[in-house]
């Protein structure tokens, strides 16, 4: 039984997310499940998150939960967010990801020395970061999920401009997800891991847990910076129809 405090908090959430009662086994190959409105996945997908040595697979119907079991028999449990290992065995007409997922503990955090006072504040969904938004591609639009934070986000502007901004979505289970941004001509300088410390240290401070979740490899290093730790991964794939 894994007695790791983040990894027991971050396998509760997506075994929420699920949708339908599950839980991670670290025996016998992944946890598949048929779950139409499952979270780990967009409607209509199958959705794989794997924890440490455990994996939990999502359906959305029982004809496509068994041939996912089929399929994954023999694919080693490391391997279950590999799109090449998975395209092997089972086709597959679109993918989502991999992408890390990443948590932290108040005592692993290593906050930006800069964040504490350069950092405005703004409510979210407030006009400059509706700019910033639009100043970048639609794919990094909607990687960085900025527009859905619930949260207050945290800036920097050169001048009166917003070029780089934090903040998080509340999850479920005091989850705090994070989203950063940072605008293309200001990037390289250190701004993400600035904004992203001072709403991580907001979310921290009333007791969430920071979830990280990353394809880029800039966005999995800027988490490492501030301690977050890489504790699996999360792969959505379409089924072939028919």
């Amino acid at each position: 039984m894994d007695t790791d405090p983040l990894m027991a908090r971050a396998r509760l959430l997506w075994e929420s997310l699920a949708g339908v009662p599950v839980s991670f086994a670290s025996a016998g190959g992944p946890t598949v499940v048929t779950a139409p409105a499952s979270a780990l996945a967009p409607p209509g997908w199958v959705g794989t998150v794997l924890l440490g040595d455990a994996a939990v697979v999502t359906a959305p119907t029982e004809g496509v939960a068994y041939a996912v079991r089929r399929a994954l028999s023999g694919v080693p449990t490391l391997s279950l967010t590999d799109p090449g290992a998975l395209a092997r065995v089972w086709p597959v007409a679109e993918v989502l990801g991999p992408a890390t997922l990443a948590y932290l503990s108040v005592e692993d955090f290593r906050p930006s020395l800069r964040a504490a006072g350069e950092c405005d504040r703004l409510p979210a969904g407030h006009g400059d970061l509706l700019r910033l938004l639009s100043s970048v591609s639609e794919e990094d639009a909607g990687e960085c999920g900025l527009e859905e934070i619930t949260s207050p986000a945290f800036v920097v502007r050169h001048g009166p401009t917003v070029v780089a901004a934090a903040g998080y979505r509340h999850w479920p289970h005091s989850t705090a997800h994070l989203c950063v941004l940072t605008a293309p001509p200001a990037r390289g300088r250190g701004l993400a891991r600035e904004v992203a410390s001072a709403a991580t240290a907001h979310a921290l401070a009333s007791g969430q847990l920071p979830q990280w979740r990353a394809r880029p490899p800039e966005s999995r290093s800027v988490a490492r910076a501030l301690g977050f730790r890489a504790l699996g991964s999360q792969l959505s794939v379409l089924p072939v129809s028919g």
